[in-house]
């Protein structure tokens, strides 16, 4: 579990997103990212993000969106979670809107090939009864470790 926890960083934690949009709040991810992590290609990473949705929504439903994919302008494996009470229309799968945003973006290759069962396990940590409920109550980033962790 700590391995998986390791790649949530703290200032990569927004507790409240400004957007109203899909495409405002990939925006403010990217941008919020490429700030935190000195990024210079963040319009690659955006397209491919938007390019990921085309395919199909990564609303997964339970107001979970979890936008991801592959990019050469990232290194490694890079998290950003994001909260917006009000709620984003990001076109999920159960028609609702959207308030916890997990935005995965990771290098076309990896060594040790963590993208894929980080994704899943993010899954399955947010099909846990009372995590989803608890993650939207979180304020800040110490609290979001502290209910992966199961210590909340």
């Amino acid at each position: 579990m700590d391995e998986f926890l390791n790649y949530f960083q703290a200032d990569l934690f927004i507790p409240e997103l400004n957007a109203t949009t899909k495409e405002e709040l990939l925006t403010e991810m990217v941008n919020y990212l490429a700030a935190h992590r000195n990024l210079k290609d963040t319009q690659l990473i955006l397209e491919m993000l938007k390019h990921r949705e085309d395919l199909g929504s990564t609303g997964i439903g339970y107001g979970i969106a979890i936008p991801h994919g592959r990019t050469l302008s990232v290194s490694e494996l890079l998290v950003v979670f994001g909260k917006t009470t009000k709620g984003v229309d990001f076109d999920a799968i159960d028609g609702q809107p959207v308030h916890l945003i997990f935005m995965i973006v990771a290098p076309p290759q990896e060594q040790s090939n963590v993208y894929l069962p980080f994704l899943g396990k993010l899954v399955e940590l947010l099909k846990t009864p009372g995590v989803r409920e608890q993650l939207q109550e979180a304020t800040t980033f110490q609290e979001f470790i502290s209910i992966f962790s199961g210590e909340f």
